[in-house]
């Protein structure tokens, strides 16, 4: 069996309209293509780390509609472990509200909801996966509390964590000496470090001053620019895929989940980027968060297409 990858985290319901502009403040956009689909950071990376091959568990708190069922469902369907996700009385679960243009820019507001009754006592109750896991991926979508109980954890059972700030919060620095792989994008990077992080150099020195912090190895993601790599060893950028983004929503969630079955199944860190690079790559062609998220076969063919 694989190796076992914990995500920790949010899930969300997403109601997504598609427009061909975003509107202004004030203004009526109509015309407009409306789906309902699952997200959430944290549901994104464990439904695109088990599609990309991974053997998941997910950790998450679940609200008392309509949506629970669906959701655990839809969980199950994509083989990942549901014995913890949670459902919780009286609070609605976590959604979404989405805007996206003819180029796949987007607007989002987020309820949190049931995500923000996600507790240390529930990562408690599966402290024996907590144990078991190769990897944890942790994002920035439930409580502060919470997340600094999971690094707690790890610190004490020496467990390797993959850590998305995503979105972008203030955070205790010192959790970083205990993360394995730190993954920003340019503005998380140039919030934590205090940074520019727009020219090739600035991009190089940001990232360095994200390893000093105590990552053993960090991932500053540029978009279509691709990725840069950094640890002691290594200093590159890892160009992405072209491709005609219709929707960027969940990408990046993709690209996590994605990188933990790479880093997992013990590829370099350069050959795990290449292949979150290429599940991201893929997801942007689709619309929708889950809905976007390649199977092993779509990634491994898009690779093999697309490497000389």
């Amino acid at each position: 069996m694989n190796k076992k990858i914990l995500v920790i985290g949010s899930t969300n319901v997403d109601f997504l309209i598609k427009t061909d502009k975003l509107p202004g403040f004030g203004e009526t956009v109509t015309d407009g293509f409306f789906m309902q689909n699952f997200g959430g950071k944290g549901a994104n990376q464990a439904v695109g780390a088990a599609r990309a091959g991974g053997n998941v568990t997910f950790i998450t708190c679940l609200g008392e509609d309509l949506y629970a069922d669906e959701l655990i469902r839809n969980f199950m369907k994509d083989g990942i472990d549901v014995r913890y996700v949670f459902c919780e009385t009286g609070v609605a679960t976590g959604s979404a509200l989405i805007m996206i243009d003819r180029d796949g820019n987007n607007y989002l507001s987020v309820a949190p909801g049931s995500n923000y009754r996600l507790t240390p006592d529930h990562v408690d109750a599966a402290l024996q996966e907590f144990i078991e896991a190769e990897l944890i991926v942790l994002q920035m979508e439930i409580p502060y509390a919470t997340t600094a109980h999971i690094f707690e954890l790890a610190e004490k059972y020496q467990k390797r964590i993959v850590f998305n700030l995503a979105p972008a919060r203030p955070f205790d620095l010192a959790v970083l000496e205990d993360v394995y792989v730190f993954v920003v994008n340019e503005v998380e990077a140039s919030m934590v470090t205090g940074l520019r992080v727009e020219s090739d150099q600035e991009i190089g020195e940001a990232a360095l001053a994200l390893l000093n912090t105590g990552p053993e190895m960090v991932i500053i993601t540029l978009g279509s620019r691709g990725s840069y790599v950094a640890s002691k060893q290594l200093r590159q950028f890892v160009p992405a895929f072209k491709v005609k983004a219709i929707d960027t929503t969940a990408a990046g969630d993709v690209y996590c989940g994605s990188l933990a079955v790479a880093l997992a199944e013990g590829k370099s860190l350069v050959d795990a980027v290449m292949f979150a690079s290429a599940a991201s790559a893929i997801s942007v062609t689709k619309l929708g968060a889950q809905p976007s998220a390649p199977i092993r076969s779509e990634i491994d063919d898009f690779l093999r297409l697309n490497i000389d």
